[in-house]
């Protein structure tokens, strides 16, 4: 994935490809399955997702990052570091 450029203020996460800790943890039950839902969806072009324990609709980092800051929502993908 191509890293976004700041827009804003707004910085992008060094690891921005990968939720953080405080959103998604990788101790989570089915964490690698929702990594690889994302990892599809973005090969696939798609701004989301069904999340595979919940079945809720979830953005991706590249279409969160195309929106150019923060929605402040909690985002489990969000790509932005707060200013």
């Amino acid at each position: 994935m191509t890293r976004p450029a700041p827009a804003y203020g707004w910085r992008v996460r060094r690891d921005w490809g990968r939720p953080s800790r405080q959103r998604l943890d990788p101790a989570t039950s089915g964490y690698a399955a929702v990594l690889e839902a994302h990892d599809r969806a973005v090969a696939a072009g798609e701004p989301g997702y069904l999340d595979p324990r919940t079945g809720a609709f979830v953005f991706t980092a590249v279409a969160l990052a195309e929106k150019g800051e923060c929605c402040e929502q909690g985002c489990r993908h969000c790509p932005w570091v707060t200013p």
